[in-house]
């Protein structure tokens, strides 16, 4: 899917599509406007989707033989949307150059949301604002006007995964350090999935930002011949733009999101299920939150291994997420900065202690740097398991710092091959397999006597060790060279980020 540039460099359809569409911009707010270009998106998803159905019932042919192409029945039992004729794409853009195509678009998301319940409210109608002009709108509705995103052959290829991925990582990167709430990168929820395994029972996600922990575990579900219907979602997001994200990232994948609860508060202040107990809780909360309102939250009934700091609400979320699994065999897994397996700032060991002790922690993951695209803050992965029924009294320690490959000077992303590591590793030790065994470096087995000689810190290096390292030959000199060049070449990558950062923070207003 790689195009020539000017410069003959190759690029992407969604590298492509992104410099056009972010060309457009002007002088829109990356935060307003990722949910006009998403919005855009995910109309000419729907449209693609109909027009192709659409094309198949008027031919009549085959299991579609005195077929309506125009009963909205027809859509449903396809899991389609039906769009009205003056919603749809071909409509749309021939009206693009049209000095009212704002509103046109609004009118267009009314329609949708008249024949399509479960759309109700959802949808953005902001299209005809005084500070997105008409010739903006239209040159952004012909650029995605070029791809394909709902007919057979995309959805085979699945380019709107691939695309709206792509643009929610570039908004999140936009918009700096708070886009991350609504992103968390593809390989880290692939690999919180394969490890928690949710094939049946509800999945909650307390800040679920865009849904793609919904939509990852509706893959792997597919992936191993399970049933979609056999998992209800559970969620909660505190930033509306976020929510209607979410709300339409499930609906393009045929998720029910009916269940997925908005309010400007938040889970801390303002818990959406109160009586929900969860089989799975996959989450990725906003790391080492300041302003969380702890203060006013001293006696709740969900701090029961200790008070959070009002400082944090790292511990917060911890323990907000154990009350919400069920009891018996309820399963979490959630990514949080790694400053969690150490501090005792505000008691924070002391809560620690309390999970270790009462045989809560299951399996952390030490992830590698520069996995995230709007923050450099070193993260791990906690699994928790009330109930416990295997391993009691252990703690399974990966190290795995080490793994993925760099996508560019910037990033890196856990490979299937990475992801498949961990993951096997974890499941191989939890059924106490004879493929399971301590590897020095990677991964150990650590009992609650072994925690508490660390005094209860849980940075994996501490048990896994540091693998020996073999003999290869290579003089010491050449290999002081190398470190050499490579810290040189990484203190030069460090000034280019540290120049991309102000650039991007120009964009959005902020000078350094």
């Amino acid at each position: 899917m790689a195009k020539k540039n000017g410069n003959g460099a190759n690029e992407s359809l969604e590298q492509k599509l992104w410099k056009t569409a972010d060309k457009l911009r002007k002088n829109i707010d990356a935060a307003e406007y990722k949910h006009v270009v998403l919005g855009l998106i995910f109309l000419k998803y729907i449209s693609d989707s109909f027009e192709d159905l659409y094309a198949k019932l008027k031919a009549g042919e085959g299991e579609y033989a005195g077929a309506d192409p125009e009963d909205k029945d027809e859509y449903g039992a396809e899991n389609v949307f039906f769009v009205p004729e003056k919603a749809r794409w071909s409509y749309i853009q021939s009206q693009a150059k049209m000095p009212n195509i704002g509103k046109l678009i609004d009118d267009a998301m009314d329609l949708i949301e008249a024949d399509n319940a479960t759309l109700k409210g959802i949808l953005p109608k902001t299209f005809g604002r005084s500070n997105l002009d008409p010739q903006t709108l239209g040159g952004l509705i012909d650029t995605i006007g070029t791809i394909a995103l709902g007919d057979e052959k995309a959805k085979s290829q699945d380019v709107l995964g691939r695309v709206y991925e792509y643009f929610l990582g570039q908004f999140a990167l936009a918009e700096g350090q708070k886009g991350g709430q609504f992103y968390t990168p593809e390989s880290i929820v692939k690999l919180l999935v394969e490890m928690l395994e949710p094939y049946k029972g509800r999945v909650y996600d307390p800040c679920c930002g865009s849904g793609g922990m919904f939509v990852q575990s509706e893959k792997f579900i597919e992936s191993h011949q399970g049933r979609l219907d056999d998992i209800s979602v559970y969620g909660q997001e505190s930033n509306q733009t976020t929510y209607r994200l979410c709300r339409m990232n499930l609906a393009i994948r045929g998720i029910d999101g009916s269940n997925i609860k908005w309010n400007t508060e938040g889970s801390f202040l303002n818990n959406a299920h109160k009586d929900l107990k969860a089989d799975y809780i996959i989450a990725n909360p906003p790391f080492n939150v300041s302003d969380w309102s702890g203060e006013l939250l001293r006696d709740d009934a969900r701090w029961q291994f200790g008070v959070p700091p009002t400082g944090n609400a790292n511990f917060g979320w911890v323990q907000h997420f154990l009350y919400h699994l069920k009891p018996d065999g309820g399963h979490a897994g959630f990514v949080l900065a790694n400053g969690s397996l150490s501090s005792n700032t505000g008691g924070e060991g002391d809560i620690r202690q309390k999970l270790v002790e009462n045989d809560l922690v299951e399996c952390i993951v030490m992830l590698p740097k520069a996995l995230f695209f709007n923050t450099g803050i070193p993260a791990c992965l906690w699994f928790l398991r009330r109930g416990k029924k295997k391993r009691n009294g252990e703690t399974l320690f990966i190290d795995a710092s080490d793994l993925g490959v760099m996508i560019n000077r910037k990033n890196r992303v856990l490979e299937a091959e990475d992801v498949s590591k961990v993951a096997d590793t974890y499941h191989n030790w939890l059924k106490q397999s004879d493929d399971y065994e301590d590897v020095l470096g990677f991964c150990k087995s650590a009992t609650i006597e072994d925690i508490q000689k660390h005094k209860f810190v849980l940075t994996p290096g501490r048990y896994v060790g540091i693998p020996d390292e073999e003999d290869d030959g290579i003089p010491f000199q050449e290999k002081v060279d190398d470190i050499t060049a490579r810290l040189r070449e990484q203190m030069n990558q460090a000034q280019e980020l540290d120049q991309e950062i102000k650039t991007q923070l120009a964009k959005i207003g902020i000078e350094l």
